[in-house]
């Protein structure tokens, strides 16, 4: 499977939304303590870990669960490719 361009935090933001059915489109809610995304939950931390896997990208599952905010996330999605 080829790799989902998730470099750009809109690109990521979006897919996030998108896929769980997050409100977390725009700069602001990047930033966002996980605890305080409208709908978040660990169901959602699973969800997401499986996402990106399918789109290609494999982010230490224990490094995604020291992430603080999705703005964390993405960084992470950025290290690891």
């Amino acid at each position: 499977m080829s790799t989902v361009d998730l470099v750009g935090l809109d690109a990521f933001l979006r897919l996030v939304g998108d896929d769980l059915g997050l409100d977390v489109e725009g700069g602001a809610g990047a930033d966002l303590a996980l605890a305080d995304v409208p709908g978040w939950d660990s169901l959602n931390l699973l969800r997401l870990v499986a996402l990106l896997e399918e789109s290609g990208h494999h982010v230490p599952v224990h490094r995604l669960l020291e992430a603080q905010s999705l703005r964390d996330i993405h960084t992470l999605v950025k290290e690891y490719g």
